[in-house]
């Protein structure tokens, strides 16, 4: 009898899925020590194992599909193609996330009393830092009715002056906010490729370096290159054959990685939904704008410009890249599976998929800019702002550039979320009312991301004439 094998997209849903049961039984039995002695370890390895694979494949596959280009003049029309609809799809999904948080107004959920008393400690935070003024002119502390508000707020002010998470990220911010102008582009320039290639956060000097062997091989006898690039293409062959074995382990470090990212998160099932409780209306408008990019936007595009891929087809195909980036919370660790799913399920090139998903891995940020948009408007909103027309276009330049110098690692928005506070003179602190959720939603903002990278790649092999999509049996 036959063997029927389950595809890995549903072997992905189901460890998923187990690790949510799992986490919640673990947190009403008390488990949660061990789940994160023996469990939630299996997890870190799966992320780590990806991210030690996602290195040494971007340089290689770069490599291998610059080096094949058959002229110079194609590399730079593919790669003002790329670098084009990239800042096209960001700007779409900044301009999204301000549209829906005016519309829906997430904060003015919040009840009336504690956004009175967040507006008085947003006066006393702007009278104090040099060369910040209250921006819409209003004094909240000078009316009577709200003296009595105005002690508590100084005293909730100390609190949040005092977060070691939130003082270690402004400062973060600050080294990237205070680089001269040009300072991303000595950034990409490695003075050591060896070293940058033993640290993920470089992913952008090892790209600078992939792209420039690259485009150097294509400038010399093939005769003599020919060892050179059959040593790398074998090389790209080992990464990615170590890629396909770690897949079929993926539904079980799935799981463990669900289990410990709730088991980190709360003591008690109550706790685990109150984090949920107190900032759901922001959730719900992120998650809303995520899902209309996902859902509509991008598929959308494929349906426009491609139109021989199916809007249930194109899901299907790379669902494996989606749910792998929602359980690690990384695109440059979702990169190999991503790029699996790009070359042998959509049928786009070799050539495309090297060169166009490491730079959309490491530059292409949705998901990122959105949940900026999104939250900036919406801490606005917590403390009784409203921001300006001119103030939002801020948040727009802002975010689209702050979500090109974000790492493709968890959480990194955050930091780049400081940079976009400060650039509308808002409290950068302000963060930390938004920690509670951001593990989640970071996790959701990846799906985008990575969706957005396997829609551009896929959109670039079609103008090209390097899809060759076929339908499954």
């Amino acid at each position: 009898m036959k063997k029927r094998n389950i595809p890995l997209h549903w072997r992905i849903i189901m460890g998923l899925i187990a690790g949510i049961i799992y986490s919640f039984v673990s947190i009403h039995f008390g488990w949660n020590k061990f789940t994160l002695d023996w469990i939630d370890p299996f997890g870190v390895i799966f992320i780590r194992l990806l991210k030690f694979i996602a290195v040494p494949l971007v340089l290689f596959s770069i490599i291998s599909g610059v080096s094949t280009l058959p002229d110079p003049a194609k590399l730079g029309r593919m790669g003002a193609k790329t670098l084009g609809m990239y800042l096209f799809t960001t700007i779409t999904a900044v301009g999204l996330g301000l549209l829906l948080a005016n519309l829906f107004q997430p904060g003015e959920f919040i009840a009336k009393e504690q956004r009175i008393k967040n507006r008085i400690k947003y006066e006393i935070w702007a009278e104090q830092t040099p060369g910040v003024g209250v921006l819409d002119g209003q004094n909240y502390r000078a009316k009577p009715e709200y003296a009595a508000f105005a002690g508590e707020a100084a005293i909730q002010m100390e609190k949040e002056q005092g977060n070691e998470t939130v003082e270690s990220r402004k400062a973060a911010a600050e080294s990237f906010k205070n680089a001269g102008p040009l300072q991303f582009f000595v950034d990409m320039v490695p003075d050591n490729i060896f070293a940058s290639l033993s640290d993920s956060k470089s992913m952008l000097q090892v790209i600078f370096f992939a792209l420039f062997f690259g485009i150097v091989t294509m400038f010399l006898p093939k005769e003599s290159m020919k060892p050179v690039l059959d040593v790398i293409n074998g090389a790209n062959e080992v990464f990615l054959k170590m890629v396909e074995w770690i897949m079929e382990a993926a539904p079980f470090f799935v799981f463990a990685l669900m289990s410990g990212v709730l088991a980190k998160m709360a003591k008690t099932p109550a706790e685990a939904v109150e984090i949920f409780k107190g900032l759901l209306t922001y959730s719900l408008t992120l998650l809303a704008g995520l899902a209309l990019l996902v859902a509509v936007f991008y598929p959308g595009l494929i349906l426009l410009l491609v139109r021989k891929i199916s809007y249930s087809s194109f899901f299907k195909r790379i669902s494996p890249a989606q749910f792998l980036a929602f359980s690690t919370s990384s695109s440059a660790a979702t990169l190999p599976v991503s790029m699996e799913c790009v070359r042998d399920n959509l049928g786009v090139s070799k050539n495309v998929t090297n060169f166009v998903l490491p730079i959309g891995a490491t530059v292409n940020m949705d998901g990122t800019a959105l949940y900026q948009a999104v939250a900036v408007v919406f801490l606005a909103q917590l403390h009784l702002i409203d921001l300006t027309l001119s103030q939002q276009l801020t948040i727009v330049l802002t975010a689209t550039l702050a979500s090109i110098g974000s790492a493709a690692v968890p959480s990194a928005g955050l930091i780049m979320m400081i940079i976009v506070l400060q650039s509308v003179g808002l409290n950068p602190a302000w963060i930390a009312i938004i920690f509670p959720v951001d593990r989640i939603l970071d996790m959701c903002r990846t799906v985008a991301n990575v969706t957005s990278d396997i829609t551009v790649a896929t959109i670039i092999a079609h103008s090209e004439g390097e899809l060759e999509y076929r339908e499954q049996g």
